[in-house]
């Protein structure tokens, strides 16, 4: 009995052995495919494909594929090399020793596809006060990759979907966000994570894009305008999209002929008095349309007086020139104030006088009419009931 044991552990000590190792590579590398041998004796080693279709023959090509190559056959390894490699061939490699009975073992090649820079999708337009739809997309790899929002350092939680194309995922990521006209220009990004990156993220900026009605005010001169002066007024435009044209008028007239625009701005030279009046500019976008007013009033010339200020003999033409600034329409009221006084005080005398001489008219008529009763009592005898009566004129 223990004679038969030891035969038979000398047996299996020198049985032919082969063991593969599996190999994970990324995509578009070059992948290593080894097979160990134990107590290899030079049989027949074959090396096969995951369609097992045989690649190797004990060392020589089988099959017509440079990017195999035999690159090790001793009596313990046989390692041969893929370049360039995709998701195909992915799958199981074998390994076969050819003995009084076939051993084999199979090396199975995993292939990972990191992703690319994703890309974003405007699914619905940033218009102020409505909602943006912004879609990150990772259209390719294995196994799927992680996609996130990001905005100003805080995760924005998106809706995910997950596209099975057979080898590879599609992964797309979609926020809906509200939007008000300050958020123009605001920076997003998306970032994609991945396996293969080995903490590396993939990242796309982008910046959103807020669409809104346009605002137009118009920069006035500083100072008061007279005759011979010249006005410039610039028209100060924004918008998303920027209006292309600005519109000048005179609102209930016509533009001077004097006046010239460029671009955004209104230009009147040698100004007079039949200038004066409102001047409107307007713009237009897409979403609205928006405008701002400017009145012109030119003054006329006014007399101008020289005062000497700190005249001395050192310097005795320092002399500064003033103008009369009141203007027409407040000495006008003044005068108007004045014209109305002296009426108001010539009314009252007047009333005050005449309601004097109606009061002694008055006492005098009473006491004529008292005289005249004694003296027709005189001439009666006191019985007003007899005689004639006699009124003394």
């Amino acid at each position: 009995l223990i004679a038969c044991f030891i035969t038979v552990f000398q047996y299996w000590s020198h049985c032919q052995a082969v063991q593969a190792e599996n190999v994970t590579v990324l995509e578009g590398g070059t992948a290593q495919i080894s097979c160990r041998l134990q107590n290899y004796d030079g049989s027949i080693v074959v090396i096969q494909n995951p369609r097992r279709q045989t690649l190797f023959f004990n060392g020589t090509r089988a099959l017509k594929d440079d990017r195999f190559q035999m690159v090790l056959f001793t009596q313990r390894l046989v390692r041969i090399t893929l370049t360039n490699v995709s998701v195909s061939d992915e799958g199981g490699y074998f390994c076969q020793l050819y003995t009084d009975s076939t051993h084999h073992q199979v090396a199975t090649l995993s292939v990972l596809v990191p992703p690319e820079t994703p890309t974003v999708e405007v699914k619905q337009e940033a218009v102020e006060g409505g909602e943006a739809e912004l879609t990150c997309v990772s259209p390719r790899s294995k196994p799927a990759a992680t996609l996130r929002w990001m905005r100003k350092g805080r995760e924005i939680a998106g809706v995910v979907s997950l596209q099975d194309n057979g080898k590879t995922f599609s992964v797309s990521s979609t926020i809906r966000i509200p939007v008000e006209r300050k958020d123009d220009g605001a920076a997003l990004s998306c970032e994609a994570f991945h396996p293969a990156l080995n903490g590396q993220k993939r990242i796309r900026h982008y910046r959103l894009d807020v669409y809104f009605a346009p605002t137009v005010r118009i920069v006035p001169p500083a100072g008061i305008l007279r005759e011979g002066d010249s006005l410039t007024l610039t028209c100060s435009v924004t918008g998303n999209p920027l209006p292309r044209n600005t519109q000048w008028s005179k609102i209930n007239d016509t533009l001077p002929e004097r006046a010239e625009i460029s671009g955004t701005t209104l230009q009147i030279s040698r100004l007079s008095q039949s200038h004066n009046g409102t001047y409107l500019c307007q713009a237009q976008n897409d979403y609205g349309r928006a405008a701002d007013h400017y009145t012109l009033l030119v003054y006329g010339d006014l007399p101008t007086h020289t005062i000497c200020l700190s005249c001395s003999s050192s310097d005795p033409g320092a002399v500064v020139e003033t103008h009369s600034a009141v203007p027409y329409a407040v000495i006008g009221g003044v005068l108007a104030l004045l014209v109305f006084t002296v009426i108001c005080v010539l009314i009252v005398t007047i009333w005050c006088s005449v309601r004097q001489k109606g009061s002694y008219l008055t006492h005098e008529a009473s006491g004529l009419d008292e005289h005249g009763e004694v003296q027709e009592a005189f001439l009666n005898g006191n019985d007003a009931s007899q005689g004639k009566k006699e009124y003394l004129l």
